[in-house]
């Protein structure tokens, strides 16, 4: 679950221990290091960092690939308490003697489960081959696939390992709808959609980094202020899109699941599926891109029964409710799949238009002109229904994901199979704050229509 503080439980613990035992004399030494999957997670517990330590003595920075390495270096050579970095440049530089391991007393392994879908799980095991033994470790991951199991196991010394089941899944607070189109009518129903005057910050998923640069092309043609974000992205590019997210002068986000972990933005109203994810439990990562931190959110899925009847099966599945299906004035409705019967998942697996017109409404600041559009959307089917994933909040003093919904948990922690926690071996977190960061980069009212739903009443969306 998004929002919930879920790097505060690690952090703060952390410093306060770094910050209380820090040496008398000397360079400072790596005595801390936070290992992620992507640049953008990384620049989120960075600045996390950077706002909680703001009154500590304490120097970190954050090192990852796609920007010039030599502000990185010269920040290492400074001297650093605490490292927040990814897998593949922290390698290269310590291949090149730039990093010393010797010292590092806490080692923290974010998002496990994505280092094993971006397979970097190989990198983490010749990170660990390195460091010191004697050494508190922190595992967090949403979900505990058997390689990670595994993995936990090699490495967690009698680990403590906690799940701490959220009172409401965020999930619950998601108006969730699929509309079933051909998919050459999608970039017509997305700008449709787009036009209602409740969307004020979306994220568009694409399966591919080439789907995305085409349909942000295509949007931002059509009038729309929208970006793509990906991994071909230069971390400079990736970096003025998530800025003009945040700011509002950028209104949709187009992003494969890749980039998108990470992106921590308030106020995401919307989040639309232009295409359904291979992995079920990917459309539940995606779609907590919103109703964030307490807040509800609208997700709506794209969906052409003739390529994806499977895929929405699966979700439907693996989140045991079935999706309202929505239908759009003026648009011709593709064939719908037979109704999903509400089963276990299979497998045991992981857990697993354009803009324009008289009205303004801004965010950020930053005033937005959108028309009412005279189509809309009318119900088809089946009953509104709230997703069932949900995740749970990061506790202090350790760390745990549960798998259900990820956690955070306290003093020490490893995960457990059934329900993954984020875990830790040895001692407990202490709470404290951060340090200043030194070198390295800067630190459903859709259409605006009428929209009805037969069996039930809907929840407003909330921008």
């Amino acid at each position: 679950q998004t929002g919930t503080g879920k790097t505060a439980a690690f952090l703060l613990p952390i410093l306060q221990h770094l910050d209380a035992n820090e040496p008398a004399k000397g360079r400072r030494k790596i005595r801390a290091l936070v290992l992620t999957p992507t640049r953008e997670l990384a620049a989120q517990i960075s600045e996390s960092a950077s706002s909680y330590g703001r009154h500590l003595h304490l120097r970190h920075t954050v090192i990852f690939g796609g920007v010039n390495e030599r502000t990185q270096i010269k920040a290492l050579r400074a001297g650093l308490d605490l490292l927040v970095t990814t897998p593949g440049r922290l390698l290269d530089l310590h291949g090149r003697d730039h990093i010393d391991f010797r010292d590092v007393e806490h080692f923290v392994l974010d998002e496990a489960d994505r280092m094993l879908d971006m397979g970097f799980i190989h990198d983490v095991k010749r990170v660990l081959k390195v460091m010191p033994r004697d050494r508190q470790n922190l595992l967090f991951s949403a979900t505990m696939p058997s390689t990670i199991v595994e993995l936990a196991g090699s490495f967690l010394h009698e680990p403590v390992s906690v799940s701490v089941a959220p009172t409401v899944k965020a999930v619950e607070r998601i108006e969730q709808s699929v509309i079933l189109v051909d998919r050459k009518q999608k970039r017509t129903i997305l700008l449709e959609l787009l036009e209602g005057e409740d969307v004020e910050s979306v994220i568009v998923f694409t399966r591919t980094k080439h789907g995305a640069n085409r349909l942000s092309k295509q949007l931002t043609k059509a009038g729309v202020e929208s970006a793509p974000i990906h991994g071909n992205k230069s971390q400079n590019a990736r970096t003025r899109a998530l800025e003009g997210f945040r700011s509002g002068e950028i209104r949709v986000l187009v992003a494969t699941d890749l980039a998108a972990r990470g992106i921590d933005v308030e106020g995401i109203s919307h989040v639309i599926n232009y295409e359904l994810p291979n992995e079920p439990a990917t459309y539940v990562h995606r779609i907590g891109r919103t109703a964030r931190a307490g807040r509800e959110g609208v997700a709506i899925a794209l969906v052409d029964p003739s390529e994806e009847r499977d895929l929405l099966r699966d979700v439907e599945r693996f989140t045991k409710k079935r999706l309202v299906r929505v239908g759009v004035d003026g648009v011709p409705e593709a064939e719908q799949p037979a109704p999903v019967e509400e089963t276990e998942p299979r497998g045991g697996g992981r857990p697993s238009g354009h803009t324009g017109g008289s009205k303004s409404r801004g965010r950020g600041g930053r005033g937005r002109s959108r028309r009412r559009s005279g189509g809309g959307l009318r119900a088809s089917t089946g009953k509104a229904s709230a997703g069932s994933q949900g995740g749970a909040p990061r506790s202090q003093s350790g760390a745990s994901r549960s798998q259900g919904g990820s956690s955070r948990s306290q003093s020490g922690a490893s995960r457990s199979q059934g329900g993954s926690s984020r875990s830790q071996s040895g001692g407990s977190r202490s709470q404290g704050g951060s340090s200043r960061a030194e070198g390295g980069p800067a630190t459903p009212s859709f259409g605006g229509g009428r929209r009805r739903r037969r069996g039930g009443r809907g929840r407003g969306s909330q921008s």
